[in-house]
């Protein structure tokens, strides 16, 4: 019968590499441990590991438990800690995920108040724009995942919080500063800066250049918002941002919104969260506190 300290036993020998370090991380001695990883095979009835030499090599029942147990132990880890925390009167920790770049100085608005009003929770931002946001709340590394593109799953439920406008950010003497709004074929002798994101989603590209047919003079890629900034306030390029975050700058660079096409590109900044997490009452108020921050005002100027 399968039992928790064989997955266990599996993710540590795995993850530390050796029969010895294991035994450190699991609190056995190496002959323990030993004794342990034959009556886990006896009791499954199957070779786990290859022995080569000093090394212990998974076999392929061996790999099939090992994905099992990455996906089973940090769920029944968080499971314990949450019922921990409530037994010893604490609210818990809420663990946020970012998949927005310009996103961060918005969460510092609602995280400052939070903080404030629960003291008993934990605030930990995890700010890996390139992670899987979606793989994370499954195997419960993060809590709430702040996203403007929610990928609608069986078990996650996005809240919407504020709408924003995306719009085009150009230096004050551009030759579009001032226009009503740009046109697709506008951009193509312009330098187009953008986060480190795939083109596909990147809503310049997929609401705007892409199904007009027109592309950008060049695509350059900057990670931080201020540098991307400071490359547009001096006319190396244009960028496409959210207008309340071209509003926060606006006294600090001398940059100019335009809007996007007649219409303008409408967004929605996303909470996404397990389903069985959603009544949680410090997450539930995160969730609140979000909408009611200022910065959604902004984000319909």
């Amino acid at each position: 019968m399968l039992e928790r300290i064989h997955l266990s036993v599996i993710r540590e020998i795995e993850s530390k590499g050796s029969m010895t370090a294991a035994a450190e991380g699991l609190f056995l001695t190496q002959s323990a441990l030993s004794h342990t990883v034959k009556k886990i095979e006896q009791q499954l009835g199957t070779p786990i590991w290859k022995r080569e030499g000093r090394h212990l090599r998974l076999t392929q029942a061996g790999q099939y438990l090992l994905a099992l147990a990455n996906r089973v132990l940090p769920q029944l880890e968080h499971a314990e800690q949450v019922i921990q925390q409530y037994a010893q009167g604490q609210r818990g920790a809420l663990r946020i995920g970012m998949e927005c770049h310009p996103c961060y100085q918005w969460l510092l608005k609602v995280v400052s108040p939070y903080l404030t009003n629960w003291p008993d929770v934990d605030v930990d931002v995890k700010q890996k724009f390139q992670f899987g946001g979606i793989g994370a709340l499954f195997g419960y590394e993060i809590d709430i995942l702040v996203t403007p593109d929610p990928l609608r799953k069986p078990g996650l439920l996005f809240e919407p919080v504020f709408d924003y406008e995306q719009v085009l950010v150009v230096a004050r003497d551009h030759r579009l500063a001032g226009q009503p709004y740009v046109l697709p074929k506008q951009l193509s002798e312009e330098v187009l800066i953008t986060y480190p994101v795939e083109i596909e989603r990147l809503d310049i590209y997929n609401q705007f250049l892409l199904p007009a047919g027109c592309m950008p003079k060049k695509h350059k890629v900057i990670e931080t918002t201020d540098i991307m900034l400071q490359m547009v306030e001096n006319g190396r390029g244009v960028a496409a941002l959210p207008r309340w975050l071209v509003d926060e700058y606006a006294g600090k660079v001398a940059i100019s919104p335009v809007r996007l096409g007649k219409r303008g590109i409408a967004k929605q900044i996303f909470l996404g969260m397990r389903e069985t997490d959603a009544e949680i009452d410090f997450l539930k108020a995160f969730v609140q506190l979000a909408r009611e921050s200022d910065w959604k005002s902004r984000g319909k100027r």
